[in-house]
């Protein structure tokens, strides 16, 4: 008999299943879009939408549930000043799946989990100030060709 048997095993240990599933919904929250297989987008989307209830609550003890249940303090942060109060007037539903064809090498099938009334203007916001950010560190090649003698 197959009973208290809910959920995927992703062919895991325990440890193993929740620190995946955790970092998941870390990215998912962090990027408000991720790319994954369809069983593992399944499987985080109610463990995410249970953290977006959570961030309506805006109680301390709320918040220190999301951080045990996610470990991402940053992630937690946003959750509950940005993605809380978008959906205070929504009752569930939060997540999307769209299909998104099959992985080429092992057939996987992928989906797409995104947010559905997601920030379109904040897609790659972070990516790309972190890479401004690193260009300004880098010298310029204009610098050094200039400093070259020909």
């Amino acid at each position: 008999m197959r009973h208290g048997k809910a959920h995927r095993r992703f062919n895991r240990r325990p440890e193993h299943r929740k620190a995946m599933l955790a970092n998941m919904a870390a990215s998912l929250i962090t990027h408000e879009q991720i790319v994954t297989t369809l069983p593992k987008a399944k499987d985080i989307r109610p463990i995410v939408e249970k953290l977006i209830t959570l961030g309506k609550k805006a109680s301390l003890h709320a918040r220190r549930q999301a951080i045990s249940e996610m470990r991402d303090r940053v992630a937690v942060k946003k959750l509950f000043e940005v993605l809380a109060p978008r959906y205070a007037a929504r009752n569930g539903g939060y997540l999307r799946i769209i299909k998104a064809g099959f992985r080429y090498g092992d057939m996987a099938p992928m989906a797409v989990i995104e947010f559905v009334d997601r920030d379109e203007s904040a897609r790659g916001k972070e990516d790309l100030a972190r890479h401004e950010a690193w260009l300004k560190t880098q010298p310029r090649e204009d610098a050094q060709q200039q400093a070259v003698p020909a």
